[in-house]
């Protein structure tokens, strides 16, 4: 048996010392209390299952393990951390807490990564008697490290809203599993995971369970080893990928019947983080935007034909980087994509400091992070936005993966470009859980969106800017509605969190673009009834490294119907959706449902017949000065323009389908309406 020193700790006015021995396995864990404790190295011959802090199996050799048991004499909240001044620098852990006995254990809690250096750090509640066993493996290193007890004062914990049921899918494997997305064009949200050579996708199948595909690649330049992204890029209805990479950034093209991919990698250094596919100059096509941690951000520029074009500096040009976590969102409701980078250096450098990055809608972007009183130096690698109020504009929670220049806030959008810091109060002031993860979703259905954080913790939103933390047996992951129930479940590597849900109402929205790109993404999708509103942005890419779900989920909390749907798509086009089905998913194409073509006077402006063969009319066009007719096919191809007012086109050459007809005036306004060919 080795030797392992626990060093000196002071606890409530009183100094101990002791040494231990024999903490290898679990039989012989020892008996620890509150203070400071080290480990000479994590090399016991028993290691931790199961896994509580869920991020892949072990790559450092053998799996080992370091084993301690601790006993409360009264209720506490417990703080387990490594995140400490001990391990400078800081030591990249996980740990695992249980209840039970050997041979026997359950899991209570865990952490991986959510201190500064992938430390660990978690804040959790223990009932005094009670003995919790807590094991360190070697997942990421088997150096030696020191890690600190905490005990304050016992909060009681909210009752669940929701609870999570670990199913391990034993099938999955890759070396990166970190995206769900549909990538069948079946609006069912897929699991994905890739290495080198290879794309795995579990196909989530209509009657529950998942059907299983492994696509060959050639060997990718780069794998996601920061982050992924998914959408459309060449609008032939198959989702592609990007992987952020630690030198340079691969696409993989999906083919025209989504069976296979086609690698593409730039020859340019990129020291990729956090990756999006959005459309920059709001043309139609989809780009790919790509964080540089030590120089200007990228992007690519789609060509309108899949081709996408290298672009550095523009759009976040910090000399030294420290661009993280991006998230693409419409903060001023001006109807284009603006841009939010989570900034993350340390010391006195001005690249810690978050920026905020204005559209004009033409592609050009204004730094007005100053004037938005969002130029904050605390370090985070990803920020959650959503309308955390219900009232119409996005709010931020800006999630700190360190508090080396503060911690987490709390900032309310004031509907005039600016953000005021309501952080004290909200719980978010009193949440010790640092992470590179937040992302926000309505876990519970309640009608708020709520944030995952660090070690699983979810912060449910109250509705009123207050939020009530409840911790998980996970850590974050990548999100999507899994078994097709409305209740939005977590994929962490080889086990998915299964919503158990509950008996609140939901609705999910399905989008498919036409003259916008196929996925919607850049979409804003607001639901009316008695309540108020709700909305939601279609993203790809959030948070730091996984992708989630393409959909659009909204709870409805007891609500038993919803009045209206309103689609605001990139292109401008909106589409109207009047008492739709609850409990359901809604599959809306672009320019199907139009608020209407217009109607002035009295005078509706309307397309007849309607399903068409041959000639289509346009009604009382002269009532609009007019820029431009196009028709787009559900493909989102240009098969007609017209720069003149005409009334009736000859459509009897089209093939049999849908088709969006677009008046674009002289003042710049979009109309649109959908028609039949037959």
């Amino acid at each position: 048996m080795k030797v392992k020193k626990i060093t000196y700790f002071i606890l409530i006015g009183f100094v101990y010392s002791t040494f231990s021995f024999g903490q290898d396995n679990c039989a012989s864990a020892i008996n620890i209390t509150a203070g400071t404790h080290v480990v000479s190295a994590v090399n016991g011959p028993e290691f931790p299952t199961p896994i509580c802090a869920a991020n892949g199996a072990i790559t450092n050799g053998s799996p080992a393990g370091e084993w301690y048991t601790y006993t409360p004499t009264q209720n506490y909240n417990l703080t387990v951390t490594t995140d400490i001044a001990e391990n400078t620098p800081r030591i990249d852990t996980r740990f695992h807490v249980y209840t039970g006995n050997c041979g026997a254990l359950t899991c209570y809690e865990g952490d991986d990564d959510s201190g500064a250096n992938y430390s660990s750090v978690k804040t959790f509640s223990v009932i005094g008697g009670t003995t919790y066993y807590i094991a360190f493996d070697n997942r990421w290193s088997s150096a030696g490290f020191t890690f600190q007890l905490i005990e304050s004062t016992y909060v009681p914990p909210i009752s669940n809203p929701v609870t999570f049921t670990p199913q391990n899918i034993g099938t999955i494997f890759g070396t990166h599993q970190i995206c769900v997305a549909d990538l069948n064009g079946d609006y069912l949200d897929d699991i994905v995971t890739v290495s080198s050579s290879n794309v795995q996708i579990h196909y989530q199948q209509n009657g529950g369970g998942f059907s299983i595909s492994n696509i060959a690649t050639t060997p990718a330049t780069y794998l996601p080893s920061w982050s992924m992204a998914v959408g459309d890029y060449d609008k032939n209805g198959f989702n592609d990928l990007v992987y952020g990479g630690g030198s340079g950034v691969t696409f993989m093209k999906a083919n025209a019947t989504g069976t296979g991919f086609t690698q593409t990698s730039g020859a340019q250094y990129v020291f990729s983080q956090r990756s999006n596919f959005v459309d920059i100059n709001n043309d139609g096509h989809l780009d790919a935007f790509v964080c540089h941690d030590v120089q200007p951000n990228v992007y690519y520029i789609n060509d309108g034909s899949g081709n996408l074009g290298y672009i550095q500096g523009g759009i976040g040009d910090h000399p030294a980087g420290g661009n993280y976590g991006s998230i693409w969102v419409d903060y001023d409701n001006d109807g284009d994509q603006d841009l939010f980078l989570a900034k993350c250096r340390g010391g006195s450098s001005t690249a810690k400091y978050n920026e905020l990055h204005r559209n004009d809608g033409n592609g050009v972007f204004t730094n007005v992070s100053i004037a938005a009183n969002l130029y904050d130096p605390l370090q985070t690698w990803s920020s959650a936005w959503n309308d955390y109020d219900n009232d119409g504009f996005m709010d931020i929670v800006i999630g700190a993966s360190s508090t080396t220049d503060g911690s987490h806030k709390v900032m309310k959008n004031n509907g005039d470009g600016t953000f005021l810091d309501i952080t004290t109060g909200s719980g978010w002031d009193t949440n010790p859980t640092l992470s590179t993860e937040h992302v926000s979703y309505d876990f519970d259905n309640d009608g708020f969106t709520d944030v995952l954080g660090g070690s699983g913790k979810i912060m449910f939103n109250n509705g009123d800017f207050t939020f009530s933390p409840v911790t998980y047996a996970f850590s974050s992951g990548a999100i999507g509605d899994l078994n097709n129930d409305g209740f939005l479940d977590i994929q962490n590597g080889n086990t998915v969190y299964f919503n158990s849900g509950n008996s609140n109402n939901w609705i999910k929205i399905n989008l498919q673009g036409i003259q916008s790109n196929r996925n919607g993404i850049g979409a804003r999708v607001d639901i009316y009834c008695s309540w108020g509103k709700q909305i939601r942005y279609i993203r790809s890419g959030e948070g730091f490294r996984f992708m989630n779900t393409l959909n659009a989920h909204f709870g409805i909390g007891t609500a038993t119907s919803i009045d209206e749907i309103h689609i605001l798509w990139p292109s401008g086009i909106v589409d109207v959706i009047e008492n739709p089905t609850i409990n359901e998913s809604l599959l809306i194409i672009e320019g199907s449902s139009p608020l209407s073509l217009v109607d002035i006077n009295g005078e509706k402006i309307s397309l007849y017949p309607n399903p068409t063969s041959g000639i289509l009319n346009i009604s009382n066009l002269d009532l609009l000065q007019v820029k431009n007719i196009t028709i787009y096919n559900q493909l989102g191809q240009i098969i007609f323009e017209n720069k003149n007012s005409i009334n009736q086109i000859d459509v009897s050459n089209l093939s049999e389908g849908l088709y969006i007809l677009t008046i674009e005036t002289t003042d710049n306004k979009k109309y649109s309406e959908s028609f039949i060919k037959k």
